[in-house]
This record gives C-alpha cells, sequence and structure tokens, in this order.
C-alpha cells in the first residue's frame, strides 16, 4: 500500500482540526454566546471535562474522535456499508450523498429522531434561520449517523458525548474542508484493505510521538495522555498474519487496583509477545493512573495492546 498521501493528509488533518476545534471551543464558552443559552447542559458539560482534565487535552480528545469518525464513515461510503454516502458524493455530486437526499425530503427514520429531522428540513427548507443552513443540517445528519452506528457497533462507535458535537469542525462542505482532503487521501484503491485505517492513526500521532520522545531526551515524564502516543504502532496485516501462524494465541491479562483509591497497583499478562506489551502498564503504574484514567486512553483498534484498557473494563 502507497502510505505517503496518506502521512500526509493524517499529519495536516491533526494539525487543522486540533485548530479547528480550538476556535469552536473558544465560539462556545463565550460567555454572550448561543450555545450557552441553546446548549447550556451540554456546555456545562463541557466547562466540567475541561476542570477535570485541562482545555488541550478535551481538544486533542475531540479532535482525534472526529478525525477517526470521518475516516471511519469514508472506508464505509465506499464500501457502501452506509447505503447512502455519509462523508462522500454521490456520482457526479459535489455534496455528500445524505445531504442531497434530505434537500429532496428523505433522511432515514431510523437514523435520526422525528425532532431532529424537522429540525433538519425547517433549516433546509428557510424556516429556520441560520448562518449557515445547510452545514448546521449536515452537521446534525453526520451526528445522528454516529449515533445510530453506536447503536449497530457500539465496540467501535462510541456514543458522541453532547459537548463534542458542540465541538465538531464547521466547515464540512467547502473544497477546503477537512471532509474534501478526507476523499482526497481516502480513494477507493487506498480503501481496498482495512489496514488502510491503521496506517492513518499511526501518522496522525506521529508528531505527537516525535514529540513526546523528544521530551523523554530532555527528562520529562510521559502524561497518561501521551501513553498512546508513545507506545503504540500499527502492524500491518503480514506481520499479524505471521505472528498468528507461528506462536501460541492464547493468553490472559489481569489488571490489579487499589480498592481505596482505584489506582492501578499490578498487571499480569501471559501470552505471546506480551513483554512487549508490558511497557503500558509499567507506565500506568509508575504514575499512579486510577482506573478510569486508564478507561479514557484511546488505543488504536483493532490492536493486542488495547487487552489492557478491556480488563479495566472489568474491574
Amino acid at each position: 500500500m502507497e502510505t505517503t498521501r496518506l502521512k500526509r493528509f493524517a499529519q495536516f488533518a491533526r494539525r487543522s482540526l486540533l485548530e479547528q476545534v480550538a476556535a469552536k471551543l473558544r465560539f462556545v464558552l463565550a460567555e454572550s454566546g448561543a450555545a450557552r443559552r441553546e446548549s447550556a447542559e451540554a456546555v456545562a458539560k463541557l466547562e466540567e471535562a475541561i476542570k477535570n482534565h485541562g482545555k488541550d487535552q478535551i481538544i486533542d480528545r475531540v479532535a482525534y474522535t472526529w478525525f477517526n469518525r470521518f475516516c471511519a464513515l469514508r472506508f464505509m461510503d465506499v464500501k457502501r456499508y452506509t447505503g447512502v454516502g455519509v462523508v462522500s458524493p454521490a456520482l457526479g455530486q459535489f455534496q455528500p450523498e445524505i445531504l442531497t437526499e434530505a434537500k429532496m425530503g428523505h433522511i432515514d427514520e431510523e437514523l435520526a429522531p422525528e425532532k431532529i429531522r424537522r429540525h433538519i428540513f425547517a433549516l433546509l427548507d428557510g424556516q429556520t434561520t441560520s448562518p449557515d443552513p445547510q452545514g448546521e443540517a449536515y452537521r446534525l445528519l453526520v451526528a445522528s449517523v454516529c449515533n445510530s452506528l453506536h447503536r449497530a457497533m457500539p465496540f467501535l462507535f462510541q456514543r458522541i458525548n453532547d459537548y463534542t458535537e458542540l465541538l465538531m469542525p464547521d466547515d464540512l462542505l467547502s473544497g477546503d474542508s477537512i471532509l474534501a482532503y478526507t476523499r482526497e487521501a481516502m480513494t477507493p484503491d487506498a480503501c481496498e484493505n482495512v489496514e488502510v485505517i491503521g496506517w492513518l492513526y499511526q501518522y496522525y500521532i506521529s508528531e505527537k510521538k516525535d514529540a513526546v520522545f523528544e521530551g523523554l531526551k530532555k527528562n520529562k515524564k510521559v502524561t497518561p495522555d501521551n501513553i498512546p502516543a508513545a507506545t503504540q504502532l500499527f502492524t500491518p496485516h503480514w506481520i499479524v498474519r505471521y505472528l498468528a501462524e507461528n506462536s501460541v494465541t492464547d493468553g490472559i491479562c489481569k489488571v490489579l487496583i487499589n480498592k481505596k483509591d482505584r489506582t492501578v497497583i499490578g498487571v499480569h499478562m501471559i501470552g505471546s509477545y506480551v513483554s512487549e506489551m508490558i511497557v503500558s502498564a509499567c507506565m500506568m503504574i509508575e504514575m499512579q493512573m486510577r482506573a478510569e484514567d486508564v478507561q479514557e486512553i484511546i488505543f488504536p483498534h483493532p490492536t493486542v495492546c488495547e487487552i489492557i484498557r478491556e480488563a479495566v473494563f472489568k474491574l
């Protein structure tokens, strides 16, 4: 697989999404902003998340969430898993197919609740005023698709938090939008194999990984939020196949926590190549991470390393 274009796109996408989400965050948190009036509960949750995790971490997390969603939706569009193109236009069209269908009065009833469908139609018909009616309607469609896929595939599409939807990038329809660049990079040829998603994840965090290792050279500790960037590496399918065919695949992962403060105090792993995965667990113990902290770490999927996070969810 030719990965040069994927690398350029993923690194650009991270920088662009971080910038767009940060700008949207400033807009949403404005004291006199519409978001505080129209989505007060979501804004309150956002402010609580910033208080607990810090503004930079929330921006990073939301940016990656949307990168992950857009790439997954593009792959599913190319494979026609979605039925109607969510981020991809129909042949000969420019706008995403799902928006074109909505403008003609067609929205799958199973996709979105009636209240949201009525709001989308009102925006597109001009009955509801908006500075960007088509953009707002399309963002509602994308959020509805993601939440619908959560019901079908909760292991892949986690439900979008209210504030994650609030921080969705504004420009998704122009020729310079993040979706336009996603379609350009994820061509039908690139999407022939699902491992394209793995390459995109690796390249998305590559610049952050380089920064983490530069910090290590200066004796800076790796924070919990940087563990995935420091330890994860996408494994191409041919290596996975070799390992599966030449190793014992059974094993276990047991995580021990302190009952009082729920910090990780030990991890037992048995199986092939666990010595290459245990480093993540060592860092969790060293930094006295709580079980809830581990649960919020974004691990690449599907990989063996995420077994640690899955084990924590069983506690």
